[in-house]
């Protein structure tokens, strides 16, 4: 998995340094504020796809003394820069584009941004199919992050096309710099989504509801497991943590219990690939901490009276 996100991390960074240079040329050639914006998405995409190669890099570091979880945070520290670097486009093109509009300068040489954008929409799409299938792989935030300014760049070129189209063609003035603005703004929800997944790692937010419940459902088809609860979740790059307190019969013997956690660890990892679990056993009929819900919640008692 780590190997897979490394490489769609290299193929972005690749990806990125191409477009650039062909954007730089085009922007150069036609003067389009909505091509200047595709620029500078551009460059941007590549320092944020560094970031993005650095980051999946580090998180795949083993744990060690100093980093018993591992460093699988790192890939929503570099998803949170590659927030901050679109934020920054962002507000760049917004405020170019105003400029522009105010002025009423028309672009030049429209050809040579439309060839441009066809190119860079063809190499986007190849690069966006080669993402997802390693998100699906990997489960990477810092790739998922990195796919999202790369889906905004398909938007944004198609864009740059209209807007030339629109502006030279049919005399539409004013397209150029209105497109650029719906580009800002298209870029702006991205880092905010982005920022969300990013941040929910790092603040260690549950996993999803329908996730939490494909556990319970895996744990209630032992019949030795009383209950299930404390169950605690959370996310790190692309390694799951899950952790939970079951009851057990007071008499059953030390080794009995061990191989009744082992087995269940290893159905509900054949379940969540990759999920790290830690099972704590109680005798039945012990309640830890009364008075604290999360944990006195059955969760298998909870899913029986959902059905």
């Amino acid at each position: 998995m780590t190997a897979t996100a490394t490489r769609a991390a290299i193929a972005s960074v690749v990806t990125a340094a191409f477009l650039g240079a062909l954007k730089a040329y085009a922007a150069y050639r036609t003067g389009s504020v909505a091509m200047l914006a595709s620029l500078a998405d551009s460059l941007l995409d590549l320092v944020a796809s560094l970031v993005t190669l650095a980051g999946v890099r580090i998180a795949a570091q083993p744990a060690d003394q100093s980093h018993r979880f591992g460093h699988g945070k790192a890939e929503a520290l570099a998803a949170l820069f590659q927030v901050a670097l679109i934020s920054v486009s962002a507000t760049f093109i917004a405020v170019r584009a105003v400029e522009r509009f105010l002025s009423g300068d028309v672009a030049a040489n429209p050809e040579s941004g439309i060839a441009v954008s066809l190119i860079a929409i063809l190499a986007t799409l190849a690069l966006t199919a080669y993402q997802r299938r390693a998100i699906a792989a990997s489960g990477s935030i810092a790739i998922r992050t990195d796919r999202i300014h790369y889906q905004s760049d398909l938007l944004l070129n198609a864009g740059v096309i209209a807007a030339l189209v629109l502006e030279r063609y049919l005399s539409l003035r004013g397209a150029d710099p209105l497109f650029g603005i719906g580009i800002a703004l298209w870029l702006g929800w991205g880092a905010w989504s982005a920022a969300s997944a990013a941040i929910g790692q790092l603040m260690d937010r549950e996993w999803p509801e329908e996730k939490r419940r494909a556990l319970v459902e895996v744990a209630a088809t032992d019949p030795r497991l009383q209950s299930l609860h404390d169950l605690r979740t959370r996310t790190s790059g692309a390694q799951d943590f899950a952790q939970f307190h079951i009851h057990l019969p007071g008499g059953m013997s030390v080794a009995e219990a061990h191989r009744v956690t082992d087995e269940l660890e290893d159905k509900l990892e054949a379940t969540l690939p990759g999920t790290e679990i830690l099972i704590h056993v109680d005798p039945i009929g012990q309640v830890d901490e009364p008075g604290d819900p999360l944990r006195e919640a059955d969760e298998i008692e909870q899913l029986k009276g959902s059905e």
